[in-house]
């Protein structure tokens, strides 16, 4: 996701667009009524929830915690996409598309593989929520945390390349345990399998996942073979029966996008294709017994 690709987008559509998310998050924030003792407070990890009481009178100091000022986080980020000449890796059409989903279901849990011009962007589109980011270069992570603190990101290192992924196809056809949904990623036999993740990660319930990283252009790259099945293999071990996971993928015009993300994340589970993101909505296995069932139908 660090990587700036060959093509571009208008940054006059995307301003709009963001713009106009804002005004509408502003309308919202100016009609809604709070309750008298409705107060803000910090949640782990930069998260924010907003408790209500039904008793109480409103004092002079609560009065002035409910006055309709844009969020700080909301401020920062309309700032940085007005000022920036730097278009996000996405084009306004496939960004829509994750945008969609995320007016439906935010404030909610979203992880994101990758960290890039765009993280500022999805994190407010998911403001009130948990948005973290997994990226695999350090001195990257350094970079954005000293401009966007409150960006939460993770380390993360890959031991694949590009130039593995049609072996590991083969070993995770041939492997039972690469098609199990019972297993605990951080304990399974499945080379693709990602094993040293946060725990975090592993035991927060996710409703939606975005890869668009690691690296994976060249055959040196880490590749997004084990990502994607990681992913596929999260959303589906959701606690809750009946509770899907949106999955987004980008770049599926590349060899290994598109093979893994058919093999692991299911052609039946495919909602919808923009230009080169593909949009997968996975259910939970977890009715399908601790025995698990098959990745796909």
């Amino acid at each position: 996701m660090t990587t700036n690709l060959p093509f571009s987008i208008t940054l006059k559509h995307i301003l709009s667009s963001f713009a106009s998310l804002v005004l509408l998050t502003l309308f919202i924030i100016t009609r809604t009524s709070f309750s008298p003792s409705s107060s803000v407070q910090p949640h782990d990890n930069n998260t924010l929830r907003i408790s209500n009481s039904s008793t109480g009178t409103k004092s002079h100091s609560q009065k002035s915690a409910s006055c309709n000022k844009i969020p700080p986080s909301l401020a920062d980020a309309l700032i940085h996409y007005a000022a920036s000449n730097v278009t996000p890796q996405q084009t306004h059409s496939e960004i829509s598309v994750t945008k969609k989903v995320l007016e439906k279901k935010s404030p909610c849990n979203f992880l994101v593989f990758g960290l890039g011009y765009d993280s500022l962007m999805w994190s407010t589109l998911n403001y009130g929520g948990r948005t973290i980011f997994l990226e695999e270069n350090e001195s990257w992570i350094r970079q954005i945390a000293e401009k966007f603190p409150s960006l939460e990101s993770y380390h993360v290192r890959y031991n694949t390349k590009v130039s593995d992924a049609d072996a590991l196809m083969a070993a995770a056809r041939d492997k039972e345990e690469c098609h199990s949904v019972s297993m605990d990623p951080r304990v399974s036999a499945c080379d693709l399998a990602l094993k040293g993740l946060p725990d975090v990660v592993y035991e927060t319930e996710w409703d939606l996942i975005m890869v668009d990283a690691p690296t994976g252009f060249h055959e040196e790259a880490p590749g997004r073979m084990t990502a994607i099945y990681t992913a596929g293999l999260i959303a589906r071990r959701r606690k809750d029966e009946g509770e899907t996971t949106d999955v987004f993928l980008h770049d599926v015009d590349r060899k290994v996008e598109d093979e893994f993300s058919m093999a692991f994340l299911c052609r039946d589970y495919l909602t919808e294709q923009e230009g080169r993101l593909r949009h997968f909505t996975v259910p939970s296995h977890r009715d399908y017994g601790v025995s698990g069932g098959t990745f796909c139908p």
